[in-house]
């Protein structure tokens, strides 16, 4: 492959990078005051909505979405997986920004399963106001009471009732659910526990509010709740929705799950390169400027290595997302099987692993909301776990990697 950005990724890096660096970033301060300084945390900044409609106007909007769909539409410029690599990765280096741009998780996959196996009802009805910005939406996947990084564990229930599903069950980890203008959410559910491993889910959209469905506490992640996005905790108590609210029909679920997963897998390793860059400048900046025993930082107990392993680090897990990217559009998520869970387990532990460092560099600063390192800390090992935990994305890529020599080697494992 040709790892030279396209003329259109050039084109869009350069047009995100100018709107983060004149209105994001000068911004970024003023946001978090007013989020704090509001009555509830679970409010929308007025900031946001501001930013929102500019990068609208400058035609930045909906930047991940299929290029298929958006040339179908209208909708987005339909950059394909490789061309959005390097927009994403500027903006994993605000948090805030995602949002802005209409490509903050968890509503690029929500919008993706939407435009790859909703009806046109449903595209009418949730996707087309969730690519508008009008509505954010979230994800039940997650249980407490089971092991959900095996997804067959899951005992929610969409039982079907003449023309309609009726759900029941205990998610957690529900990322969005908190947002005041989160719309729906989409339940993945066991509908039929005879049928065959990977057809017994079904994944059904139901609107918030909806009887039955109730949202108790926000979780606490490494001591942040992400407000307003919030990690939620939901019941479905005989919720009640039409037939027509399950997503391709009863038992698609696992199929669905993994068209979903693979393009939010890559596009969370994207915005982590991000996250990790911006945290090695900080400490370069931190190394370089601030003295200690008569020495720059930077010139103590090995800080220099730290900081060219982080370099190196980097380098390499932005060209195996690239090779990854460029792979998805030429194969499909099946076809990246192996590389997208290489770096879904590789580029959260990179990530972490700089940030780690550049906290080290700052001291007890580092740990405060002085700084965005807690934060980014927190955000990089939980995407050690989000959309599967490191061992699974191990345990698939030796599954296949072992499946290329298991022929000529009988006896082995």
């Amino acid at each position: 492959m040709d790892f030279s950005a396209s003329a259109t990724a050039s084109e869009y890096r350069s047009r995100v990078k100018e709107f983060i660096t004149s209105e994001i970033a000068p911004a970024e301060q003023e946001y978090h005051q007013q989020l704090r300084s509001q009555a509830s945390p679970w409010s929308v900044p007025p900031l946001m909505n501001t930013l929102k409609q500019r990068a609208r106007e400058a035609g930045l909007w909906n930047l991940f979405l299929p290029p298929a769909y958006a040339q179908r539409t209208g909708h987005g410029p339909g950059l394909s997986n490789i061309d959005y690599a390097p927009s994403a990765e500027l903006m994993g280096r605000h948090a805030i920004a995602p949002e802005v741009f209409n490509c903050n998780a968890p509503d690029t996959g929500n919008a993706e399963v939407l435009v790859h196996y909703g009806t046109e009802q449903q595209q009418e009805d949730w996707l087309l106001p969730l690519l508008r910005g009008e509505i954010r939406s979230a994800f039940c996947m997650t249980e407490p009471e089971v092991a959900s990084s095996d997804a067959t564990n899951m005992t929610a229930t969409a039982v079907l009732d003449g023309n309609d599903v009726v759900i029941n069950g205990h998610k957690w980890f529900s990322t969005g659910i908190g947002h005041p203008d989160c719309a729906f959410v989409i339940v993945m559910a066991l509908t039929d526990p005879d049928a065959g491993r990977h057809q017994r889910h079904s994944m059904v959209l139901v609107p918030m509010g909806a009887p039955g469905m109730a949202v108790g506490r926000m979780l606490d992640v490494l001591g942040f709740q992400d407000e307003p996005y919030g990690h939620g905790e939901v019941t479905f108590t005989d919720v009640r929705v039409p037939r027509e609210n399950i997503i391709a029909g009863p038992g698609r679920g696992f199929e669905i799950a993994q068209g979903r997963l693979g393009p939010g897998r890559i596009h969370h390793c994207m915005r982590l390169i991000g996250l990790a860059e911006r945290a090695l400048e900080l400490a370069a900046h931190r190394s370089t400027t601030r003295t200690a025993f008569g020495k720059p930082l930077a010139n103590l107990g090995g800080n220099r290595e730290r900081i060219a392993h982080a370099r190196i680090a980097i380098n390499q897990a932005r060209l195996h997302v690239l090779h990854t990217a460029w792979l998805l559009d030429q194969q499909g998520p099946l076809g990246a099987l192996s590389e997208l869970s290489q770096i879904k387990a590789s580029v959260p532990r990179v990530a972490q692993e700089v940030v780690d460092m550049a906290i080290q560099l700052h001291g007890a600063g580092g740990l405060t909301a002085d700084y965005p390192l807690a934060a980014a800390f927190a955000a990089a090992r939980s995407l050690r776990l989000a959309d599967g935990p490191d061992e699974v994305h191990l345990g698939v890529v030796s599954r296949l990697e072992l499946a290329k020599h298991r022929d000529s080697n009988p006896n082995g494992a």
